[in-house]
């Protein structure tokens, strides 16, 4: 009986820790469940792309066509795996025709001011990780 008894408490508690986890990860703002595939999203402006993914400004998350690049300048460095970097943006957000905003703080960047960033280079890749524009640098320091 005993044996029984203690199946059933830890069926029990398995029962509410799956329940808990999965309203941990796949709950919506609206507290009902709902897996991640059937989510749905509004449809995204043209040449809108997603942030951080390749060929996508950083500055104003513009979709870029092959051959289009950031503006950007990339220091030496001082002996790490990592050198600095400053981004000015794409063509599209450098012209005027879309809104610069830092992707750390939201900021709405103005002429002149950029976004400091980590240049990690690798044989045949290199990963660029945005710390924030100077805006926030500054506001941080």
């Amino acid at each position: 009986m005993g044996t029984v008894l203690q199946a059933l408490i830890l069926t029990l508690i398995g029962v509410i820790l799956l329940y808990f986890g999965f309203t941990l990860f796949f709950a919506t703002p609206g507290g009902i469940p709902m897996p991640a595939f059937r989510r749905r999203r509004g449809p995204r402006p043209k040449n809108q792309g997603i942030p951080g993914m390749p060929r996508t400004c950083p500055v104003c998350s513009a979709k870029l066509e092959r051959g289009e690049r950031v503006k950007s300048a990339a220091f030496p460095s001082m002996g790490g795996a990592d050198r600095l970097m400053h981004i000015s943006g794409c063509v599209y957000c450098l012209q005027g025709d879309r809104r610069r905003v830092c992707p750390v703080c939201g900021a709405v960047l103005r002429e002149g001011e950029f976004l400091v960033a980590r240049l990690f280079e690798k044989p045949g890749r290199s990963h660029v990780h945005v710390l924030g524009c100077t805006v926030c640098k500054i506001r941080r320091s």
